[in-house]
């Protein structure tokens, strides 16, 4: 019958497994929250130069 207890202390994670986790968590990844906040920040820029380019040709 097997030992889980000493079958737990022989167990070692995979060094791939670890290296895959730091790269993963080490990136600094776009989600959709980043994506909306430039989306509205262009656009309010946009607006803006619009704004100006009006006011300078009246």
């Amino acid at each position: 019958m097997l030992n889980y207890e000493e079958e737990l202390k022989k167990f070692h994670p995979s060094m791939d497994v670890n290296e895959a986790e730091d790269a993963i968590y080490s990136r600094d990844l776009t989600d959709v929250t980043d994506i909306l906040k430039e989306m509205m920040r262009d656009e309010k820029e946009r607006k803006n130069k619009n704004k100006s380019n009006s006011r300078s040709v009246k």
